[in-house]
């Protein structure tokens, strides 16, 4: 679909990281915004600067996790702007550690945020672009977490490839529908984001890998250039965003594993959070 002027995009998790680098593509596009995070300070930060620019923004703070504040965003873009074109479910936190040393709290923190604010976002807005009845494009972020595994983050891997799967059934059941709406999930590797602050250090060794997935994270893509590809890939209605290219061999290498059953092998190169894979 086109990402015209006057189009109408939501943005979870846009305060920060990837989502302010999607608002802010959005916004040089000359789309209306209707962005939220659970961060209400950054994200009146972002859209008074947004605002300044003769952009139409509208604020809402949402926390994704809840589904009743997921259809509240809904009703207040439809108040706001009449429509919905694009819906960006971006909102995410990490989590690091040894999976059995994680506490109860911290892996339904994960799940929560992580996949249950996107299935939330799903069954709010699928329902009225579908209604719509004109072109209209879901945008979920996953990570190539979501294809491939990393020891000490297993609440970040269980999600994403949740993630994964959800876009790819929703993907499906449009296409049965013959639906105007379309599917992309976003499976990037490092990008210049501070989602580690949302870390909970758990340990010595996890505090370790802490320092290299920031270190890594720090130094990778910019959320910009990650937006110019995601809405390319909207624009051609392209479901897999790759930005990384390079895992695509790790992930094919995985795959034959599953095929030939032999047991998974880890190399620090292919880490969610290194760009260069292998």
């Amino acid at each position: 679909m086109n990402c015209e002027r006057g189009r109408v995009a939501v943005i979870t998790g846009a305060a920060s990281g990837i989502g302010r680098g999607l608002a802010e593509h959005a916004a040089q596009l000359g789309m209306r915004l209707v962005l939220s995070d659970l961060d209400e300070a950054p994200l009146q930060s972002q859209c008074e600067i947004l605002s300044a620019r003769g952009v139409e923004v509208l604020a809402c703070r949402t926390d994704v996790s809840d589904p009743k504040q997921v259809d509240q965003l809904r009703d207040a873009a439809l108040e706001r702007f009449g429509a919905v074109d694009l819906l960006f479910n971006n909102a995410g936190v990490m989590q690091t550690g040894f999976c059995w040393e994680l506490t109860h709290a911290q892996w339904q923190r994960m799940l929560q945020v992580n996949l249950q604010g996107v299935i939330n976002g799903v069954r709010s807005f699928v329902p009225l672009l579908l209604e719509q009845g004109r072109p209209a494009h879901v945008i979920n972020t996953a990570s190539i977490a979501g294809l491939l595994s990393s020891p000490m983050m297993a609440p970040y891997n269980v999600t994403k490839q949740a993630v994964v799967a959800l876009s790819e059934t929703l993907h499906y059941e449009l296409a049965l529908l013959q639906s105007q709406v379309s599917v992309s999930v976003v499976c990037p590797g490092a990008v210049a984001t501070e989602i580690m602050a949302s870390n909970q250090i758990t340990g010595k060794a996890d505090a370790a890998l802490l320092a290299t997935l920031d270190a890594r994270i720090r130094e990778g893509m910019t959320p910009s250039e990650l937006a110019a590809q995601v809405f390319a890939a909207i624009h051609e209605k392209r479901f897999w965003v790759f930005p990384h290219p390079a895992f695509k061999s790790a992930f094919e290498r995985r795959v034959r594993s599953i095929l030939e059953e032999t047991n998974p092998q880890y190399s620090m190169a292919e880490a969610p959070g290194e760009e260069h894979g292998a």
